[in-house]
């Protein structure tokens, strides 16, 4: 029952903003992420006296909608993204085609001008009346269910539903436009059996999984039981699916190898004799030499998409192919469909015990072999060398999200996970500068140490997140590789397009200067060399709050990155990256 609104609120009735807060927590949401506005202003409110939910303000919308994934892919729960109308809803846009893309449940709830304002000159009215844009049809294509709710009634049926669709299978982001009259509409709500207890959120209901079809079961169990070399290429469905422990135990009973996605790093133990690397663009060779030797590829919670088998093509037309998941590959296989943990106990169920020695995978795997990168000189430190450091310092319970371009190339490629938390690469849409809100989401959502890696380009783009990590005491380090360039787009230029265009090379920034100016009380490292790197690391893991490190790179230096490995050149021209104009006088040697 819809009551008025009114100067004095009738007994028994709360505010439509109210109930939807209370919702939220009861279905475990702990961090609203956002910027707020007339038209969400509301919702803060409700959101700030419920007490239970904690809200946190961005800098810009694009990174709150990366908070609330990382806190999603990080805590297995809903992310919650709210923004006002307009440019600020406009914002949440590539955050969410980052989470459909990676298959993220957020709900997004983005404020709208009032009701009876639709369609009559209303500022930043987006419903799709008297010439005005329709949001709705703007959203659609990025979320798995968009709604413009039209009253308070129809809230109680759509929030459940936009829940719902956002963490069935495929996950992905679901959107409700509030129109403000809405949001501060009264309702009558029926009695509750149980109420949220402040500070302890409620268990987010879990939908409920398809049936695995038993003649798919049967075909696929067949195929491995009757395989001697199997390769298993696992992706981030197995973070999602919370089905590490399946993987692993399919993987001993298989004999099998295990390669991982550039996404899902932290899915197997990346110290285990079996595992093989990384597969794809960023990857290991070995991966590809796997695969040739092997009878079967099982893909586990991946679909396979371009990044993940750039090289991989030509063995896997030779290979059999079977696929575990949600969701058909991209490449031609045998499927078993349906919820990934119930499909690996399924399989593993029906495969009779193997020795551990089966002679096929007597021994350890080598180890993932590089893709070699070049070498610098001068006052820069190499990726390999800049890595090595994060590996030496890094928490094995820390959460790393790695961001776009040379500087996630490398780490994708050297940076083994830490074994008790995420490894998170945003290859679905790729934005620059997601890691600055995701691993900030990711830090306040679980209190650990969370690492993000980018380089200076994704910093100018969204690095002032910074402020917000400051703000909340977040216990994020951000590790800023500077080479002073868009160099991978420098490197393509020079290699796939005949020469490079100035524009893709900077004038030297130095960033941990300008960050130490700007924030007194952040810890602010300019490392000189990779010994400096690692103590800034290890000091900002006893600290409870941020850090920031920024370090000199080359943009000169090939990236462990496929499609530059064939260029095999010396040169020390002012034409080109890493030249003695360009880089301080430093020559760069690049070998393939």
């Amino acid at each position: 029952m819809i009551t008025p609104t009114s100067d004095m609120p009738e007994a028994g009735t709360v505010r439509l903003v109210d109930h939807l807060a209370g919702e939220l927590a009861r279905a475990g949401v702990t961090h609203v992420f956002g910027v707020g506005g007339a038209n969400i202003e509301d919702l803060y409110d409700a959101v700030h006296r419920c007490g239970t939910v904690r809200c946190v303000v961005a800098k810009h919308e694009f990174s709150a909608v990366t908070m609330a994934d990382g806190y999603a892919r990080t805590t297995r729960r809903l992310g919650v993204v709210a923004a006002t109308s307009g440019g600020g809803a406009m914002n949440l846009v590539p955050g969410l085609a980052e989470a459909y893309a990676s298959r993220v449940p957020v709900l997004a709830l983005a404020g709208q001008p009032p009701t009876g304002q639709a369609g009559h000159g209303a500022f930043q009215d987006s419903s799709g009346k008297a010439g005005s844009f329709d949001a709705r049809e703007v959203f659609a294509p990025v979320s798995r269910f968009c709604a413009w709710v039209e009253d308070a009634d129809s809230l109680m049926e759509l929030l459940p539903q936009a829940m719902a669709a956002a963490q069935a299978e495929p996950r992905g982001p679901a959107v409700l436009l509030l129109p403000k009259d809405v949001q501060q509409a009264r309702i009558r709500l029926p009695g509750r059996s149980k109420a949220p207890t402040p500070g302890v959120p409620m268990p987010a209901p879990t939908p409920p999984a398809p049936r695995l079809d038993g003649t798919a079961l049967t075909t696929v169990s067949d195929i491995l039981r009757g395989a001697d070399r199997v390769l298993v290429i696992a992706g981030e469905g197995v973070a999602a699916a919370d089905a590490r422990a399946e993987l692993a135990e399919l993987a001993r009973n298989l004999g099998a190898w295990v390669a991982v996605t550039p996404d899902a790093k932290d899915v197997f133990d990346n110290r285990d004799p079996r595992f093989a690397g990384v597969a794809g663009v960023m990857g290991h060779a070995n991966v590809e030499d796997c695969l040739r030797r092997s009878d079967v590829c099982l893909l586990v919670g991946t679909r396979l998409p371009l990044l993940a088998r750039g090289g991989l093509d030509r063995a896997l037309a030779a290979t059999e192919v079977v696929c575990l998941g949600p969701e058909p590959p991209y490449v031609a296989g045998t499927a078993l469909r349906g919820d990934l943990r119930d499909a690996l106990r399924a399989v593993t169920g029906r495969l009779p015990p193997r020795p551990h020695d089966c002679p096929p995978h007597v021994g350890p795997l080598p180890a993932p072999v590089p893709i070699p990168v070049s070498p610098s000189r001068g006052r820069v430190v190499p990726y390999t060398q800049a890595i090595a450091a994060v590996e030496a310092a890094l928490p094995q319970c820390a959460h790393v999200f790695v961001d776009a371009g040379n500087a996630g190339a490398s780490a994708v490629h050297l940076l083994p996970a830490p074994r008790h938390g995420r490894f998170v690469v945003a290859v679905g849409m790729g934005g620059m500068g997601y890691t600055f809100g995701a691993g900030i989401g990711a830090a306040l959502a679980t209190g650990r140490r969370t690492y993000v890696l980018a380089g200076d380009g994704s910093f100018f783009m969204h690095g002032m997140e910074v402020h917000t990590a400051v703000e909340y005491d977040a216990p994020v380090t951000f590790v800023i590789f500077n080479n002073n360039a868009h160099a991978m787009c420098a490197l393509r230029e020079e290699f796939l397009q005949g020469g490079i265009r100035s524009d893709d090379l900077f004038g030297r920034t130095d960033l941990a200067a300008g960050v130490a100016a700007a924030f007194p009380s952040l810890d602010v490292t300019g490392a000189d060399d990779a010994g400096q790197l690692r103590k800034a690391l290890l000091r900002s893991n006893t600290s409870g709050g941020p850090a920031f490190v920024a370090v000199d790179c080359d943009p000169g230096e090939i990236p462990p990155f496929l499609p530059f490995q064939s260029f095999t050149t010396v040169t020390d021209s002012p034409e080109r990256p890493g030249s003695k104009e360009n880089s301080d006088e430093r020559g760069v040697v690049h070998v393939g």
